[in-house]
């Protein structure tokens, strides 16, 4: 959890409470809120009250939407990726160097 970007904020048209999601499930608020803890689902503290929030786009009638697990942990898996510099690799190595540009 973490506080979002006002900017990534923008691109979200709308929010779910986490207490809203349980209703709407049918689970008590402690199974959502472990799902975001778990990093299964995305919240970030937004709003005047600092409320935990998730993406109402993350959300389906009875569960998350198919496919948002996963494509949560590949974009996890990417950002720390990204993070991690490259063992081995410099300029004069062959297999790290650019390809020469197309004509």
């Amino acid at each position: 959890m973490s506080q979002i970007d006002p900017k990534i904020d923008a691109l979200i048209p709308a929010w779910m409470y986490i207490p809203d999601i349980a209703e709407q499930w049918g689970v008590v608020v402690t199974k959502v809120r472990r799902l975001v803890d778990d990093r299964t689902l995305i919240g970030v503290r937004r709003g005047e009250n600092n409320a935990l929030q998730v993406p109402a786009a993350f959300i389906g009638p009875n569960g998350t939407v198919k496919g948002i697990c996963g494509l949560l942990t590949l974009l996890r898996t990417a950002a720390s990726a990204t993070r991690k510099p490259l063992s081995g690799c410099s300029p004069r190595t062959p297999r790290c160097r650019a390809p020469p540009p197309r004509p």
